[in-house]
């Protein structure tokens, strides 16, 4: 089923989300959804928080390359109650944007590897590091989760720029919430 997604300036986007404590049907089924919310949207990554839901996990699909080396969309990941932990010592800036906050893109610094400890839809715990933009787009929707938006994470500058832009947003987005 499609979820209605939360647009910039909803107070959920900025909540700190709570912690899953048993998966549940309802939260395999809240998966689901997100999933196909998300491919619906054409998005990488979508947090339940864009959602409506103010819960500890993401969704997304981790990048993959065919036989002629062309990145593809590989199967959806699920992660719940993600503990983020010793990001790369490399920076990478790349643009980055989000199904919350339509039609920005601005360059966003990360690192270029993270550690990632989280559940999976049966509750078994799975811990990997994830590279590259697979990396950036965990980093993206982990911030979710803490109530951090991308535009937090841009220099002060480039926040004044795009204010004109996230005011098109929030007045073209509100009737939405």
């Amino acid at each position: 089923m499609l979820l209605k997604l939360c647009y910039y300036d909803n107070p959920i986007l900025r909540t700190q989300c709570k912690p899953i404590q048993e998966i549940t049907d309802e939260i395999r089924q809240l998966a689901a959804d997100m999933i196909e919310t998300m491919d619906a949207h054409n998005g990488i990554g979508l947090a339940s928080p864009q959602v409506g839901k103010s819960l500890c996990m993401f969704v997304m699909r981790q990048d993959e390359y065919d036989e002629e080396n062309n990145l593809i969309l590989g199967e959806p990941l699920i992660f719940i109650n993600p503990k983020l932990s010793n990001p790369g010592k490399n920076e990478i800036i790349l643009p980055e944007g989000c199904l919350s906050i339509p039609g920005l893109h601005i360059d966003v610094a990360r690192p270029d590897t993270i550690f990632v400890q989280a559940l999976d839809l049966e509750g078994n715990q799975v811990e990997k590091e994830f590279t590259d933009y697979t990396a950036r787009v965990i980093m993206h929707e982990n911030d979710h989760l803490n109530g951090v938006l991308f535009v937090d994470r841009i220099s002060t500058e480039s926040k004044t720029n795009i204010q004109p832009i996230l005011k098109q947003i929030k007045e073209k987005f509100l009737k939405i919430k």
